[in-house]
């Protein structure tokens, strides 16, 4: 399991919310800066989302993007208002290892089938739930199909990589959800990275500590821009 610093960007910026749309708080309007500072900090991976992208359905941080991979020598995924194959493309060639598929991914399994097809292991698929609710357009608005139901849609496809995000948790600083976390682990044989609500080393050493060996990793945010714990400490954490 890895530790995977998250950058999530507004209008250029650096930003967190909190479950998706209340108390926005600007870290910082050098994203670069910020993808380097945690690459120095020992990040091995980093997660890059275009939130103006996630709630209008088109990139407006591509350009941004392209300038964080282009700075770093670490891999990178990105995801954030990507809805048709060309617009993976276009994120592809930014340098990324992963695009990360949500919203058109859900409403249409047949374009994440395609996608699969042309892309391979380059495709992730988030999926960000509250409870069994999944939800789409920058969490505007909710699926019709439940998360348990959606996850049992996957089963014939080759998907490599799923990044499941607690929408009630992420950016409280509240703590994970960890039974939420184990039944979706236990859902599937592919592999997942986990999001929303780490608040403290407890919750790293309790993912850490999990039986699953298709968690992969967990994706922080708010914990470490507001420095409740370092990236440092809890990369040491997930060291055997």
């Amino acid at each position: 399991m890895i530790i995977i610093p998250a950058i999530d960007l507004k209008e250029g910026r650096v930003v967190r919310y909190t479950k998706g749309r209340l108390n926005k708080k600007v870290y910082s309007s050098d994203p670069v800066s910020v993808a380097l500072d945690w690459q120095d900090q020992g990040a091995k991976f980093l997660h890059l989302v275009d939130l103006d992208g996630a709630i209008c359905g088109r990139q407006k941080n591509l350009k941004v993007i392209k300038k964080i991979i282009k700075k770093i020598n670490i891999p990178a995924e990105a995801g954030g208002g990507i809805r048709d194959l060309s617009a993976i493309q276009k994120v592809i060639d930014c340098g990324v290892k992963r695009v990360i598929l949500g919203t058109r991914a859900i409403e249409d399994i047949d374009f994440l089938g395609r996608a699969i097809e042309e892309f391979g292991q380059k495709i992730a698929l988030g999926l960000d739930a509250s409870g069994q609710k999944l939800g789409l357009r920058g969490w505007r608005k909710t699926a019709k199909i439940s998360l348990k139901n959606y996850l049992k849609s996957l089963e014939n496809l080759n998907l490599k990589t799923v990044i499941y995000t607690d929408i009630s948790r992420d950016g409280t600083l509240s703590g994970i959800n960890l039974p939420a976390i184990k039944n979706v682990l236990r859902s599937s044989g592919i592999d997942f990275i986990i999001s929303g609500g780490v608040s403290s080393l407890a919750d790293i050493k309790k993912l850490a500590s999990l039986d699953c060996l298709n968690l992969k990793g967990v994706i922080v945010g708010k914990a470490l821009y507001e420095k409740r714990f370092s990236l440092k400490e809890a990369v040491a954490l997930t060291k055997n």
